[in-house]
């Protein structure tokens, strides 16, 4: 099979297209014939040296793709070879043609969704849902404010608590991104190139403020974020590229909570709980991850040039 390799942390151009042996199902294991693969920013750390947990040289990138079952191994319960799938973490890395998977990385693709779309749930999704529901806990009927709205978290977070029975506000940075929000169910959006914008967010709440932020650049906007929150209300920080400076006395003056997450500290139960919901939203339309380019399995390293520029709309995915 074919499948990118890196040999050495490094920019883009590391990133080399190889042939490799097939992997081979051991017990409890799968083996997925991938048709799309998700690219997601976490994987551009990864390559560049710079995430805190680094991959043994050589491996193969990637967490999140989508295809058959191609083969299964022994004890493995609720998948046959055929069943359509996506994958949330591999064993083997997802940047190939096929990849060696653990049954629990594993999940069902309802017939409704695209192997592309399956490509876009598992990180964006499940960062998602783990921000707004395990993290900042919110409800329905509270008002929620998605930085970075049109980009692979910020659609699936405007969808989950729309869906949820929250009030939605976003921001991007295009027309075209706006557009793209507000088609997937935010009641408001704003451009957050505006100085303005998180004034306008603000008075748009009658002056009380949000109640929960998912912050996708948090070393941009955390410090004026904690400004336009409600009482009680909770960042959640989803992303974020550098320091930012902050006056702890906004959230102090709202008992206000500032949340860290990464995907990879939720707990197996936590895992399971998020595939739960969002299986259920893939199946009844409630979700509906969006496809902004494809590019060819070749062409990874302009993929992850372009995933980390501004404009974001969709999700990229590789086809192999």
């Amino acid at each position: 099979m074919k499948a990118i390799r890196v040999h050495a942390f490094g920019k883009p151009e590391v990133m080399e297209l190889k042939e490799m042996p097939d992997p081979q199902p051991d017990t409890g294991h799968i083996v997925v014939r991938i048709h799309a693969i998700g690219i997601n920013p976490v994987d551009t750390y990864i390559r560049s040296g710079l995430y805190p947990v680094k991959p043994d040289l050589p491996y193969t990138p990637g967490m999140d793709a989508a295809g058959f079952v191609e083969a299964v191994g022994k004890g493995v319960k609720n998948f046959r070879p055929g069943n359509r799938v996506y994958v949330a973490g591999t064993i083997s890395g997802s940047y190939a043609e096929k990849a060696l998977c653990a049954e629990s990385q594993v999940h069902h693709l309802p017939d409704r969704v695209s192997f592309a779309q399956g490509a876009g749930v598992g990180v964006p999704y499940g960062a998602a849902y783990r921000a707004i529901f395990q993290r900042a806990k919110a409800v329905p009927g509270e008002v929620v404010l998605v930085h970075g709205a049109s980009g692979g978290v910020g659609i699936a977070s405007v969808q989950l608590a729309r869906a949820a029975g929250m009030r939605v506000i976003g921001t991007a940075g295009t027309e075209k991104g706006r557009i793209l929000v507000t088609e997937h169910g935010a009641h408001h959006v704003f451009d957050h190139n505006d100085p303005d914008c998180l004034e306008k967010v603000r008075l748009l709440t009658d002056g009380k403020g949000v109640d929960v932020i998912i912050e996708i650049l948090a070393n941009v906007n955390l410090g004026k974020d904690l400004g336009i929150l409600a009482r009680g209300g909770r960042v959640v920080i989803v992303g974020s590229r550098g320091p930012v400076e902050i006056d702890p006395r906004n959230a102090m003056s709202r008992d206000a909570a500032i949340l860290g997450m990464v995907l990879f500290n939720a707990s197996e139960c936590e895992m399971n709980s998020i595939h739960a919901a969002l299986g259920a939203g893939l199946e009844n339309g409630a979700l509906a991850p969006v496809i902004g380019r494809e590019l060819s399995l070749s062409e990874a390293a302009r993929a992850h040039h372009e995933i980390m520029a501004p404009g974001a709309y969709g999700k990229i995915v590789l086809i192999p």
